[in-house]
C-alpha cells in the first residue's frame, strides 16, 4: 500500500513547469517529470484504501468519480514506490490502452476522487501514470503485440480519435483484420487536430501509431465516409463497422453580425495552427492569425483555454475570454462533496499564461455577445458584450441565464473563437449509415450497449456519449471492441 505513514510524510509534488513568458515562445510541452527518488515518494502517499474510489469510474451525484478505464491506481502507486517499473507498467497496460496521452490531457478523475482530496491534496497518480509509461518506453518495453493467429473477420474503423484507435488497437490484438478511415490528413482526430502540441506533442501520438502499424492495424487518411465512401461500400467490404467520429457539430453564437470575417470555431483555428507547424515539421507557425489582434474566446472549458494559450503564443494584442456561468468557488461547496468532482474554480495554463502576459485574468463570468459588430471591409472589429444573470423561466420552472438590463458594453474584438462546446455527431455521417440518433444527435444505442440500430453496426466515444473526455472515450473504444468480438464470435477475451 505504499508506505503506511506516506500521505503525512511527504507533500505533494508535481511535474515543473516552465515559467509562462519562457514557455510561450514555443509550442513544445513545457513539464519536466520528477526524478525517479521522488516519483517514488509520490507513489508512497497512496493508502490503498479499503474502498478505492480513485479507480470506481462511476457516476455520483451525475458527475463521474474516478478512473472511467478502472485503472489499478493503488497497485500501480505501490509499484512505483517499491522502484518495480516494468511490473507497474504490466499492470497499467491491463487495463489501459493508451497512458501516454490521459496523462498528459486528463483532468484526473482519479486525483479529484483520491481519499488524500478530503482533507488535503490528492495523489499524484496522474503523474506516477506518465512516469510509468514513458519509463516503458525508455526500457523498451512497449513492443508491438501482433496476434498469434488472425481470424479473417474484418473490421472498418470510421474516425481516429481515442475512442477508434482504442477499439481498433484491441480488435487487431484479438485477431481481427482492422482498417481505420480518417477523413483529416494525419492519424488522431481530437488527439492531433483538437488539443495544441503544447499539451500533447504529436510525436507521442506518431510513436504509438507505429506500434499500431507494427501490429498490423491498416489506416487510410483523405478518406471521408459517406462522402468520399459509402456505407453500403463498407458494409459490403467488412464484417462489422465502428463509427467514432466524434461530436463534430461546434455550438454556434447565433447573435447579429455573425457573418462577419474573422470569426471562426475554435477546433477550426486550433487544427489549422497546428496544421500549419506539422507541415513545416515546426518551422512556422501562422503568427498572421492572431498577432497584434485582440481576441475574444467564447466559451470558458478546456478548448476555451486552448484557444487562449494558442492566441498568446501566436501574438494576441489582447485576449478576453467570455464564461456564461458565474465564477465557480475557490473551494468545494457544502453541495458538492468529495469525492463528487470538485466544481471549483480552475486556472489552466493558457490563463496563467494570458494572466502573466496582459497582468490580469482574461475571464469574465456570466458574460455573454449579443452582436458582432464589423468594419467597412466586413471584419469583425468589436463585440457588443452584455451580463447574465439566473432567474427562474416561469414556463418550464427552469434556472436560466438572462441578460441584465443596462449592462451592455462594447469591447475590441479583431479575433473572435467560438468554443461554446458541440451538439453531437455530424448528420451526413448518421444518414449515410442510416443509424437511430437522440434528441442529442448522438447515435442511439440500447443502455450500456454499442451496437445501434442497424445490425452489424457499433459505436463508441463522443459520437455515442456526447462530449466528453479522452479517458472515457478510450473507455467506450475497448467496452466497443468487446462487444464487436463478441458478435464476431460468440465470446471474447477482450
Amino acid at each position: 500500500m505504499g508506505k503506511p505513514t506516506g500521505f503525512l510524510e511527504y507533500n505533494r509534488e508535481t511535474a515543473k513547469v516552465l515559467p509562462p513568458k519562457v514557455r510561450i515562445a514555443n509550442f513544445k510541452e513545457f513539464r519536466t517529470p520528477l526524478n525517479k527518488e521522488k516519483q517514488k515518494l509520490q507513489g508512497a502517499r497512496c493508502m490503498a484504501c479499503g474502498v478505492p474510489f480513485c479507480q470506481a469510474g462511476m457516476m455520483i451525484g451525475g458527475m463521474a468519480s474516478g478512473c472511467p478505464l478502472h485503472n489499478l491506481v493503488p497497485e500501480t502507486n505501490d509499484l512505483v514506490f517499491t522502484g518495480n517499473w516494468k511490473q507497474a507498467f504490466l499492470r497499467l497496460n491491463k487495463t489501459h490502452s493508451f497512458p501516454e496521452f490521459t496523462s498528459r490531457v486528463c483532468p484526473a478523475l482519479c486525483e479529484a476522487a483520491c481519499t488524500c482530496n478530503l482533507n488535503g491534496e490528492p495523489v499524484s497518480t496522474k503523474e506516477n501514470e506518465r512516469a510509468i509509461i514513458e519509463t516503458a518506453y525508455a526500457e523498451g518495453w512497449v513492443v508491438p503485440q501482433p496476434p498469434k493467429v488472425r481470424t479473417g473477420k474484418t473490421i472498418a474503423v470510421i474516425g481516429s480519435g481515442p475512442s477508434g484507435l482504442a477499439a481498433a488497437q484491441q480488435l487487431n490484438r484479438r485477431g481481427h483484420n482492422v482498417t481505420v478511415f480518417e477523413r483529416s490528413d494525419r492519424i488522431g482526430g481530437l488527439l492531433r487536430y483538437g488539443i495544441p502540441n503544447m499539451k500533447l506533442e504529436k510525436s507521442v501520438i506518431d510513436r504509438r501509431l507505429k506500434l499500431m502499424e507494427a501490429e498490423g492495424v491498416k489506416f487510410v487518411t483523405n478518406t471521408n465516409v459517406g462522402v468520399d465512401i459509402t456505407a453500403e461500400e463498407l458494409l459490403k467490404k467488412f464484417d462489422r463497422v465502428i463509427l467514432c467520429c466524434g461530436a463534430s457539430n461546434p455550438r454556434d453564437i447565433k447573435v447579429p453580425g455573425r457573418d462577419a470575417k474573422g470569426i471562426y470555431f475554435a477546433v477550426d483555428f486550433l487544427k489549422k495552427v497546428t496544421k500549419t507547424l506539422l507541415d513545416s515539421d515546426f518551422t512556422k507557425a501562422p503568427y498572421e492569425e492572431a498577432r497584434g489582434k485582440h481576441v475574444l474566446v467564447i466559451g470558458g472549458g478546456d478548448t476555451g483555454n486552448d484557444c487562449v494559450g494558442t492566441s498568446v503564443r501566436l501574438g494576441a494584442k489582447s485576449v478576453t475570454q467570455l464564461e456564461m456561468m458565474p465564477m465557480p468557488p475557490t473551494e468545494r461547496a457544502a453541495s458538492n462533496p468529495w469525492p463528487e468532482w470538485p466544481k471549483v474554480l480552475k486556472t489552466d495554463y493558457g490563463q496563467e499564461e494570458a494572466i502573466a502576459v496582459f497582468g490580469h485574468d482574461p475571464r469574465i463570468y456570466q458574460t455573454t455577445v449579443t452582436e458582432f459588430i464589423k468594419d467597412k471591409n466586413g471584419n469583425v472589429c468589436q463585440a457588443r458584450i452584455v451580463k447574465l444573470k439566473s432567474e427562474k423561466d416561469a414556463k418550464t420552472g427552469r434556472m436560466m441565464m438572462v441578460p441584465v438590463e443596462g449592462t451592455e458594453e462594447v469591447i475590441p474584438a479583431d479575433l473572435v473563437l467560438i468554443a461554446a462546446g458541440f451538439l453531437g455527431s455530424q448528420k451526413y455521417v448518421t444518414d449515410a449509415f442510416k443509424v437511430a440518433t437522440t434528441a442529442r444527435s448522438n447515435v442511439e444505442t440500447k443502455p450500456e450497449a454499442y451496437e445501434t440500430s442497424v445490425p452489424r453496426i457499433f459505436t463508441a466515444g463522443d459520437m455515442h456519449r456526447g462530449q466528453s473526455l479522452v479517458v472515457w472515450a478510450i473507455r467506450e473504444g475497448r467496452e466497443a471492441a468487446k462487444a464487436v468480438d463478441e458478435s464476431l464470435m460468440g465470446y471474447s477475451y477482450l
